[in-house]
This record gives structure tokens, sequence and C-alpha cells, in this order.
């Protein structure tokens, strides 16, 4: 009897396609998504991207421009001006922007506590990415200590001079000679000294309240969305086998009028829902609401109408109840973690970054991003509205032609 009660189960499972997808599919995707995330990483660490300014301009910024270039834990990006590389920071295409001040050629490199007269580095950095500023300040020490040794001889040449006494002539002699040498020849060896360059990190991205809040928000409130579009736009479903559905087209209400009417419902609740979502945030967690609301409103609008549409997909696409939840289980737990509502996109390697732009979560937390992260102006939701429209376009005509099975029977 055991044996019988065993084999029924497993005949039991093979038909039952919605439970052999929870068993089998969804955590193949998932530990598929993952290990393609982190398992990339395992041989190197990834590039981080720094755009640069030189704005002293001298044969010492050169060289040090150069040594970055050839860092290869940095991708570096050259900038005209300040300006412009805060720019870069602002629309996230880099993480941080190193400024090189004026004066760096003429300025001394001091051991120990340092001079007023020396001059400071500027970092401008996106909050987001805590990593990215502490990769780059440790690799400028490096770089400046491995990749301009004649640098480091000068300096300590002087730091002798004045605590020790003046140099004979052939001691300076000879040790302008390995400067000259340290020149030609760049050393490999690893520096554990930190701290030789004066470095004022200035954030131009993010909320100084509590900035990570603004950030998760969108990708949680989005991931939610396609569970509540996809099991609202269930209902269908419960139509169709009850017969309602029968009874309602025999009116004069045609399948595209029904349709229309069910996105609608479905937007106004995605789009409550998402009200609600980010009231809590200003009230529990000092979410920026208030100064954000016309971008708040255009981005939880466009978001809305496509999840809509993507429930009414799924919903058209399934056959029963227990089939709808197999499937936008697997459907939207796969969108939001490659779409980045589990994981931030900017940890992921940049070939997965560059493929998430696929999926229309992506250009969703893009925009609410622009408008509660980098404070950028309204036309920059242009992008990410146009495309959030398009896709809600694309998965109503889609669910309508799935739905012509139902008008046909």
């Amino acid at each position: 009897m055991i044996g019988n009660i065993v084999r029924s189960g497993w005949m039991n499972l093979r038909r039952d396609r919605a439970a052999w997808m929870l068993s089998f599919v969804v955590p193949i995707v998932f530990f598929s998504i993952f290990a393609g995330i982190f398992g990339a990483r395992r041989s190197s660490t990834p590039r981080v991207t720094v755009a640069v300014v030189d704005e002293d301009g001298s044969a010492r910024s050169k060289r040090l421009v150069a040594a970055l270039h050839a860092e290869n834990a940095l991708k570096v990006v050259d900038a005209s001006d300040a300006r412009s590389a805060e720019a870069t920071v602002r629309k996230g295409d880099a993480p941080v922007a190193l400024i090189i001040p004026k004066g760096f050629g003429t300025s001394q490199i001091t051991f120990g506590p340092r001079g007023k007269s020396q001059v400071a580095f500027r970092m401008l950095r996106d909050r987001s990415d805590a990593i990215a500023p502490q990769v780059v300040s440790g690799l400028l020490q490096k770089t400046i200590m491995v990749g301009m040794p004649d640098v480091m001889i000068s300096t300590g040449m002087d730091e002798l001079e004045r605590f020790g006494g003046p140099l004979t002539a052939e001691q300076r002699t000879n040790l302008q000679q390995q400067i000259a040498r340290a020149q030609a020849t760049t050393t490999s060896q690893q520096s554990g000294v930190d701290g030789l360059v004066k470095l004022e990190t200035t954030d131009v991205v993010g909320s100084k309240d509590n900035p990570i809040i603004a950030f998760y928000a969108a990708g949680i409130g989005v991931m939610f969305l396609l569970f509540t579009a996809s099991g609202s736009g269930g209902a269908m479903l419960d139509e169709v086998e009850s017969g309602t559905l029968d009874r309602i087209l025999s009116t004069r209400v045609s399948m595209s009028t029904l349709l229309i009417g069910k996105l609608l419902y479905l937007w106004t609740l995605n789009v409550i829902q998402l009200i609600v979502m980010f009231l809590w945030g200003a009230l529990a967690f000092r979410l920026p609401l208030a100064r954000h609301l016309p971008g708040f409103a255009i981005m939880t609008a466009a978001t809305a109408l496509t999840c809509a549409s993507f429930g009414l997909l799924l919903a058209s696409a399934a056959r029963t109840r227990a089939q709808l939840g197999a499937i936008s289980t697997l459907a939207v737990l796969t969108i939001s973690a490659l779409g980045g509502s589990m994981f931030p996109r900017f940890l992921m390697p940049e070939a997965m970054q560059r493929a998430s732009l696929v999926l229309f979560n992506s250009w969703a937390l893009d925009g609410f991003i622009n408008v509660f992260w980098r404070d950028m102006p309204l036309t920059s939701l242009a992008a990410p509205v146009g495309v959030l429209v398009a896709w809600a376009v694309v998965f109503f005509i889609a669910a309508r032609r799935l739905t012509r099975r139902w008008e046909m029977s």
C-alpha cells in the first residue's frame, strides 16, 4: 500500500504542471540567476567605473591618469571638467568621479600629518554604491606609490633633509640617479601605506536623510505590483470556469471592452498600492515623497499601466488558477531578480546589466531612482516612460489575441 501511495503521488505530480514547475523549474531558474550574478565574479573582481578630470594638466598629473588607465580594477572614463564628471555620476554612468586638482604637479606628498599647502583631490560619489569610493581611494594611493616611484623618492629626499639635515652633493647626485631610474622603470611591488594624498569626498547623488530607502522602495513596490496584477487578473479564469464570461459576452460588451475595463481596474489598484507603499516609506522611513510628487505621479501611472497589462497577459495565457499561480510565480520572481528588485543592478556583471534592460521593470526602477535618488529633471523620465508604455501596449495586444479562444468556445 505504501508503494501504491508513493506511485500515486508521482503520477499526480506529473499531471499537475503547476506543482511540477514550482518543484523543479523555479528552483533551477533562481539558482541559475544568482549563480550568474555571483559566479561570474569568482575569477576576478568587477571593474569600478570612475570618471577622471585632470584640472592640473602637468606632466605628473598626466602620468597619474595614465597609471589609473592601466589599473585593471578600474574602468576610467575621461571627463573634460568637474561639471561633466558630476553629470556622469548623477546619470548613473559611473559611481565615482575623481578630480585631480590644480597644483598637484608642484605639491609635495607628505608622510604623517598633512600640511595646509597640500592640494586635495576631490571625489564625487553616488551613495548607493558604498564599495566603489573605497576601491578608488585605495587604488589612488596604490597608484601613486607603485606607478609614480620617482615622486615618492623625491618626497623622501625632501623629508630626509627636513628632519636629518642637508645631504651632501654626492648623496644628492646618487639619489637623483635613482629617481631617473624609477622614472624609466615602474616597480611592481605592492604597498600597504595609506593616506598619502588629501582626499575630499562629496555626495552628489542620494538622499541625505535615509539614502537606501529610496533605492529599495521602488524595487519592492514594483515586484509586488506584478504579484497583485497577476493575481487580480486571474478573476477572468474564474469567470470562464463559472460561465460568467459567456453571459457577459452575450450582451453588448465585447472582449476588447471587457479587457479595457479590467485593465483600468488593475491600473487603479496598482496606483493605490504604490501610493500606500510610498506614503508608508515617507511616514516611517523619511522617504522624501513631498518634494518629488510630479515625478512620482508620472512613474506611478506608467508603471501601474505596464504591470496591469502584464497581469492580463499572464491570466490570458493560463487555463486554470493553479496554472496561473505557477506561471506568475516563475515569471514575477525571475523578472524581479534580473530587473533589480531583489539585487541592485549596478552590482551585477556588465553583461547581465545590459541584458536586464530588456525587462520592463528595470526601466521602472531606473525611473523611480532618477526621481527619488538622483533628483534628475522630469525630462529624464521620457525614456523610462516611453519603454513602459510600449511594453504595456505589447502586453495588451498579446492578451487580446490569447483571449480569442474564449470568444470561439
